[in-house]
């Protein structure tokens, strides 16, 4: 299978009729510099028409595991070589809900010096949740981080009545402060 592409997307559940489901798995490594991978953090977006969460409560991450309605939901052991996965529910997603933003961020990465650049590989995969079939992965977005402390990884969004899933690998210098900002976060 070919790594997709910063702005590729594929249609999920028009490749796959009855695709119920998905697990977002984000795989990293870097190397020995471990407070990296220590203090990498996943979390989704729940977000609306204007590309805004729907409300606090629709930022999933470590001190939320999971959407008010449970679609959305962080696995607390990921399997395979992901680092942290999240499960998506397709069929249990508010209609007010058009696009699920996965991100990654370094918790105090600023003060800590740290950076995403300091990842050797960096991808988001998609698996089906019926049996954890691989489907789709992105290509490895490390090589073109350097000073970023987050990156959004890519989203999952409607398109008419199908489910697509599109890899961004867009990074932010200033780390969760910044994805915050663009996406009506309140931290």
């Amino acid at each position: 299978m070919a790594a997709m592409k910063r702005g590729a997307n594929v249609a999920l559940t028009r490749e796959i009729p009855g695709l119920r489901g998905v697990v977002l798995g984000l795989h990293v490594t870097a190397g020995a510099e471990r407070l990296v991978l220590d203090n990498l953090v996943l979390a989704t977006l729940l977000c609306g028409p204007d590309s805004k969460v729907l409300s606090d409560e629709h930022f999933v991450f470590f001190n939320q595991l999971s959407s008010p309605d449970l679609s959305v939901t962080q696995l607390e052991g990921a399997l395979g070589t992901d680092h942290e996965q999240v499960e998506v529910d397709l069929t249990a997603v508010p209609t007010e809900v058009e696009r699920i933003v996965v991100v990654a961020y370094l918790n105090d990465g600023t003060t800590g010096r740290r950076t995403l650049g300091q990842l050797r590989e960096c991808w988001i995969r998609v698996l089906n949740l019926d049996g954890n079939a691989e489907l789709v992965r992105s290509e490895n977005l490390a090589p073109a981080l350097s000073t970023e402390t987050a990156l959004v990884l890519g989203e999952i969004y409607t398109n008419g009545k199908d489910w697509k899933f599109k890899v961004i690998g867009e990074g932010y210098a200033q780390g969760i402060t910044g994805i915050a900002r663009d996406y009506g976060v309140t931290l």
